[in-house]
């Protein structure tokens, strides 16, 4: 929807502007807004294209692996066995199914969590200031805007107060641009380049301001352009290139062993090329872990949603592995490490006075953007809405009934310098109509009201208010006012400085830097904001873990200290004495971190685990997460602000708060915190570090079946026996059997002992030498030697030895062999296929963790698991007991008979996994004991 004039919008003066979109200056009513609403529709753009769901399909049908699988299909073919080469290609149609199926799940899981965090906007209904979603908005609505909030539609500025807007989603421009309210000359130009418009998709990126809404959805600027988002490549996540890494190196060890097979049987063997082909293809398709992508995926999107029951909203999978990674930890203080409740706790003041109590209350309250509302429903009395720190002060004015709801008609604004993270203070223009208890004011003049964090405004003060009046400061009172902030920060309070400035009518003139010149100390006001319960102990959880935690705040160095020492992230002193300041060696400011080298930086963050940098910028911030990840550390960076955004974009992994958070730094972050608490990013590490846990456990779990599948066929030309297994049999294993299994690992709950270990390096690899090693090399040659032994056995059982089977070899391959051969051929091949199952149901117990005993988790609860074990015997039922899927798959129910026996097979490889792991737990249970 839009609304416009004859005249350009921003040529009207703004009263023509409220009558082109019909509407006041109290905003429109509620009933008027739905009526727009349901006329012009909501205040969304149409849902993102997405790539057409057939040619999605189509990706799951030409990756790398379905290529190989496409390529050993035709081989069969070649080979003359055209039924193989058909169920190749339907496994191949099969993967691709239930990939699709897994990717397009995890897509709508994605898109339902997000719809936890509609954008909110406050605008003005029936004459009071309401939270709504942005969806809601329509033409004519009156929005009140702050540093941090994405702008939700097109909008016509009615005030502006130091008001900086990023327009770089749409112009590219990265430094923000000015914004004032009043009317530009009628000549035609960009709605960009108007500095009076408020542009949809951009964001604020200092000050506040008041605006009308003028266009809504589609309507808007960016949303003629948002079509341009849809054709933004996906960049290829960490966890994509690992897992590319992995089906290329077992595709290197699949074709390598193929065309060896291939060789070795043509060459030496002197077989027939088909014939030698036709084994080749079946080590090929043996060790291609066709299940593996899909399980990845569902993998993913579990552990998404149990996170997301956590409190914690993964924005985007490939941050879930990131974040098992993680190594440093650097957390803002307000809100994640504390409550976000701020109450004010003491006041000081150059003399003990009443009066001027009152007085440093109602200037506190004055210079604030909150709003307070009497509650005569809810036991509080009074409820605020706004930031903390300000709400706090204004509880605290109307509970000492210095403030009521004629306040702002009392005092009237004239200006506002907005607070911003770099000047740490905000000051306020008022026009006093009436006297101010304990403030003798020049009558009908105007007072600038400034606060602010304690040495910044007190160093622009040149006196302190007594009863009297204004007394000039001397070095002494000025280091009584330090040592007193100083106090009250050593004991972890908040400190806000309150000061005022008497002036004429030409004091709202002045710019910032004259301004907040020859203040006037009125006193300090003491906040307590009570670090949560929980994060000591998530404190020691990542100290446990390996994982390095620094607060980054703008706070002041005493109280940052003060809170850090009550949540245990650094010990007491050694000694109590009173102190000007924080301890330097544990405790950066800002202004000392400037004065460092990059290179110094670096060796500070190398040697010492625990610090806290206070008084930070947010260019500080970005320096400090780009140091670290120049010395290799994985970095999460917590964040609520829009000076946040860099450095959240920067780490390795953006966590954003999702209450008292900004637009812009949900927009920037990877994760976002629905409860706001640093406890909730020790749980998400655990679930990342559980991901790639699970991740590697069922590549252990597929590789040993591969191994297993692949050696009949290895045996065959290097024994010159027959193949103890059908590629249709190993099919039936890894698109059967082993489907459900796999899936019930990738949902095991992240392991006790993950928060015990150190991080993964960046970059290790999933794949790495201990999975080859206990894949390949100890479970995977203990499954196919207990499935070759199983196979000779039979044919040893009725009176066929070694030598006899190597003469028979050639008839069976050649379909010349008596039917009495054949039959016993094809039990000896169904009870080896028996036995990998069976051995597979070990592996799977085993394989649950990789340090822990296999015996030992039966009593840990995994309902996937179970499920996929129950699947597991009801698959090979089918295959042996019905006779048209029997005979394709070349099974014989009389297998069953040996069922008594293989009973033994998991029961071995369980023992033999837990022996070694007793065996090789005991240097890592040293090495966790010593950190």
């Amino acid at each position: 929807m839009q609304l416009t004039a004859i005249k350009p919008i921003w040529a009207l003066p703004l009263a023509e502007v409220e009558a082109a979109l019909q509407t006041t200056p109290q905003g429109l009513s509620s009933g008027e807004a739905q009526r727009r609403l349901e006329r012009y529709g909501a205040n969304r753009l149409p849902a993102q294209r997405h790539r057409p769901l057939l040619l999605r399909f189509s990706d799951q049908l030409v990756h790398f692996m379905a290529l190989l699988l496409w390529v050993a299909g035709s081989l069969a073919f070649i080979a003359g066995v055209p039924q193989l080469g058909w169920a190749i290609w339907a496994v191949i149609l099969i993967n691709g199914v239930f990939s699709f199926w897994q990717e397009f799940k995890a897509e709508r899981t994605l898109q339902a969590l997000a719809e936890h965090l509609p954008q909110q906007v406050r605008v003005w209904r029936d004459g009071e200031l309401k939270q709504l979603t942005a969806d809601q908005l329509v033409c004519g609505d009156r929005l009140l805007l702050e540093e941090g909030d994405q702008i939700p539609a097109d909008c016509r500025l009615m005030e502006a107060h130091q008001l900086y807007v990023d327009l770089s989603v749409l112009t590219g421009e990265s430094l923000p641009v000015a914004r004032s309210a009043a009317p530009l000359a009628a000549a035609a130009m960009a709605s960009r380049d108007c500095s009076n418009l408020l542009l949809a998709g951009c964001s604020v990126a200092a000050g506040r301001g008041e605006a009308l809404v003028y266009a809504t959805a589609t309507e808007t600027d960016y949303g003629q352009v948002a079509h341009l988002s849809a054709n933004t490549a996906r960049t290829t996540s960490t966890l994509e290139v690992q897992i590319q890494h992995i089906v290329h190196t077992i595709t290197l060890i699949a074709l390598s062993t193929g065309a060896l097979t291939f060789a070795i049987s043509v060459l030496v063997e002197r077989m027939a090329p088909l014939e030698s082909l036709l084994y080749a293809v079946g080590i090929i398709v043996g060790f291609v872990p066709e299940g593996l992508l899909p399980q990845v995926t569902l993998t993913l999107a579990l552990n998404t949603q149990r996170m997301a029951r956590r409190q914690a909203l993964v924005r985007r999978l490939s941050a879930v592995e990131t974040l098992g990674s993680v190594s440093v930890i650097c957390s803002d203080k307000t809100g994640t490490i504390t409550q976000g409740r701020m109450a004010v706790e003491e006041l000081w003041l150059p003399q003990v006075d009443p009066a001027q109590r009152q007085l440093l209350l109602l200037a506190a309250s004055l210079c604030s953007n909150a709003r307070l509302e009497h509650d005569t429903t809810s036991p509080e009395p009074w409820r605020a809405s706004g930031d903390p720190t300000e709400t706090a002060l204004l509880v605290a004015a109307a509970e000492a009934g210095v403030i009521h709801g004629e306040q702002q008609r009392r005092f009237p604004r004239l200006q506002e310098l907005p607070f911003d993270s770099h000047r740490r203070r905000m000051t306020v223009v008022i026009a006093h109509g009436q006297p101010i208890p304990g403030l003798p004011l020049t009558p009908n003049g105007q007072l600038a009201i400034t606060k602010g964090a304690p040495l910044e405004v007190l160093a622009l003060c040149e006196a302190w208010l007594t009863p009297t009046g204004p007394s000039p400061l001397n070095t002494e009172q000025r280091q009584r006012a330090i040592e007193a902030n100083n106090s009250l920060a050593a004991r972890g309070f908040r400190v806000i400085a309150v000061a005022l400035r008497q002036g004429s009518e030409t004091l709202q003139t002045l710019p910032a830097d004259r301004l907040e010149t020859g203040l006037t100390l009125v006193g300090l006001a003491a906040l307590y904001d009570p670090p949560r319960r929980e994060v000591g102990e998530a404190i020691r959880q990542c100290r446990q873990a390996g994982i390095k935690v620094t607060m980054v705040t703008g706070d002041y160095g005493l109280t940052a200290e003060a809170i850090a020492q009550q949540i245990g992230l650094l010990d007491p002193p050694a000694h109590q004495e009173p102190r000007s300041g924080a301890d330097p060696v544990r405790v950066i400011e800002g202004s000392g971190l400037s004065q460092i080298s990059d290179l110094q930086l670096r060796r500070l963050l190398k040697y010492r685990s625990r610090l806290v940098f206070a008084r930070m910028a947010p260019e500080q911030k970005l320096r400090l997460v780009q140091a670290y990840r120049d010395l290799g550390e994985v970095v999460a960076v917590t964040g609520d602000g829009v000076n946040d955004a860099p450095a959240l974009r920067a780490a390795d992994v953006g966590v954003a708060m999702g209450r008292n958070g900004t637009d812009v730094a949900r927009e920037a972050a990877d994760i976002v915190l629905l409860d706001d608490n640093f406890a909730t990013i020790v749980a998400a590490v655990g679930f990342g570090r559980g991901v790639v846990s699970n991740i590697r456990k069922f590549i252990t779990y597929i590789l040993v079946a591969n191994l297993s599948e692949a050696t009949p066929f290895l045996a065959m030309v290097v024994l010159r026996i027959p193949a103890a297994l059908t590629v249709m049999q190993i099919l039936a294993v890894d698109l059967g059997t082993d489907v459900l299994p796999a899936l019930g690992l990738g949902a095991e709950l992240p392991e006790p002992g993950l928060m015990h270990q150190p991080p993964r390096r960046r970059g290790a690899p999933l794949l790495d030498r201990s999975v080859m090693q206990r894949s390949y090399l100890f479970l995977g040659v203990m499954e196919a030697g207990l499935a070759m032994a199983a196979y000779l056995l039979v044919w040893h059982r009725e009176g066929v030895g070694f030598r006899e089977l190597q003469r028979l070899a050639p008839q069976l391959l050649h379909h010349t062999a008596s039917a009495p051969v054949q039959a016993l051929q094809l039990q000896a091949s169904s009870v080896a296929f028996c036995t990998i199952v069976f051995c597979q149901v070990g592996v799977l117990l085993a394989c649950r963790s990789e340090w822990r005993s296999g015996l030992g988790m039966l009593q840990v609860a995994n309902p996937l698991l179970w499920l996929g074990l129950l699947s597991e015997g009801i698959v090979l039922a089918a295959l042996l007991w019905i006779p048209p899927v029997a005979r394709l798959f070349a099974l014989v129910p009389s297998a069953s008979q040996w069922f008594g026996v293989l009973w033994l097979a998991p029961l071995l490889i369980l023992l033999a996994d837990d022996l070694r792991k007793a065996i090789s737990r005991k240097p890592v249970a040293r090495a966790l004991c010593r950190s």
